[in-house]
């Protein structure tokens, strides 16, 4: 069974939303504590050698060994380097009290942990075999001065910052943020807190969509519910394209009646991309309002959320001047059966556990309904299933972290 002919290969649908996604051009400098989920506009080269000089990796001794083939019974030990203290050069076949961190004094070409050493008058004995250079850590051995430690299209995070912290970097020059409108459509929709009317809803998607934009440090311009009149659609889509750089909506991009947003988009820009041959997910548009990128993501709130994470999270990333916008897959063992694919490339919700041996296998959430948001909330990663293929218990698949793709 092939997929219906008017949907569009999911591979073919990325392609054609990143070639679509123009970077920003426009940068800020920010201080590190500011530039958290950022993405940098030029590469970083270190000014300095880290470490700054040669260092002990242990607590322990410095010696100068004078012939590693004939190892004398005891090492005087002739001072006491802490960090941050500088030691005088040490002698030949003598050690010096060293702790992590400190400089290596002149002459050590050794440092022993304190647990393979004993101590006898003032000097210590070897109980273990040593090895030249063993537990120093060299001048420039993590980052050399002048070297490149980031480049241009790297997204900050905490590693990174501390990192750059490291090599004295205080500000960073980052791309400025997306200004990103959205709203979401349907007459069914409430917000919580509010009493639900006879077939009512509560509007789930603003609470995924505002987060997930949040965590790509966007500028959010959340407009709230909107009605399924083609009225309030257009003039939704109107005010919403001459504040931002990107309208993300929910809802209103199916085949329905009711579904106004499409046919809104089409009017009032174009309508480039519509229905993706994935599931959950199909009802996905990507299009213009005017020089304001769109992307109208399904109602369901599943679809919805998934949807985000492989189609609009990779784009706006680009957007946001970001090189990395691929799907990193890991590997794992199925704990379950899935007898019945489907024609359309499917993403099951799954979860990481440990099965009676102990070795981690893959569980499946019995309902893998487009509107069931249990499974997300449950889940923690996405089996990325081709179309028609079937799973049996055992079997290796490839999935996605749901960690990562919200990162």
């Amino acid at each position: 069974m092939k997929p219906r002919a008017n949907l569009l290969n999911f591979e073919d649908a990325r392609h054609t939303l990143l070639s679509s996604a123009q970077p920003l051009v426009a940068t800020e400098t920010l201080s590190l504590l500011a530039a958290q989920g950022r993405t940098l506009a030029q590469a970083i080269t270190s000014p300095i050698n880290v470490p700054g000089f040669d260092n002990s990796a242990m607590d322990g001794y410095a010696l100068h060994v004078q012939d590693i083939g004939r190892l004398p019974e005891l090492f005087p030990v002739t001072q006491r380097i802490a960090a941050g203290q500088t030691g005088t050069p040490l002698g030949p076949d003598t050690a010096a009290r060293i702790f992590t961190g400190a400089p290596i004094p002149e002459g050590a070409n050794v440092v022993v942990p304190q647990e393979h050493t004993q101590e006898r008058d003032g000097s210590i004995a070897l109980t273990h075999p040593i090895e030249l250079s063993q537990h120093i850590r060299c001048r420039g051995e993590d980052i050399a001065a002048g070297g490149v430690v980031l480049a241009a299209g790297q997204r900050l995070g905490a590693a990174q910052l501390a990192m750059l912290a490291s090599i004295g970097i205080a500000s960073v020059t980052v791309f400025k943020p997306l200004k990103v409108g959205v709203f979401f459509t349907g007459d069914e929709l409430t917000e919580p807190g509010q009493p639900l009317a006879p077939g009512g809803i509560y509007n789930s998607n603003r609470y995924a969509i505002n987060g997930l934009l949040t965590q790509l440090s966007c500028h959010v311009k959340d407009y709230g519910i909107v009605r399924d009149t083609a009225e309030e659609t257009r003039e939704a889509l109107s005010k919403a394209a001459s504040e931002n750089d990107v309208i993300i909506t929910c809802g209103g991009v199916s085949v329905g009646e009711e579904d106004h947003v499409k046919a809104a988009v089409m009017a009032l820009g174009t309508l480039d991309l519509w229905q993706i041959s994935m599931k959950p997910g199909k009802p996905l548009a990507y299009g213009r309002v005017g020089q304001t990128d769109f992307i109208g993501l399904p109602g369901n709130p599943v679809s919805a959320f998934v949807t985000f994470l492989l189609m609009a999270r990779p784009f706006l990333l680009k957007r946001m001047g970001a090189i990395d916008t691929g799907l990193k897959y890991l590997t794992a063992t199925a704990n379950f059966d899935w007898p019945k694919p489907d024609r359309r490339r499917e993403f099951l919700r799954v979860k990481i556990t440990s099965d009676a041996s102990g070795a981690p296998v893959l569980d499946l959430w019995p309902n893998q309904g487009s509107g069931v948001m249990s499974s997300l909330a449950w889940a923690d990663g996405l089996v990325d299933l081709a179309p028609e293929t079937k799973i049996a218990r055992g079997d290796t698949v490839r999935y996605l972290s749901l960690s990562e793709l919200q990162y």
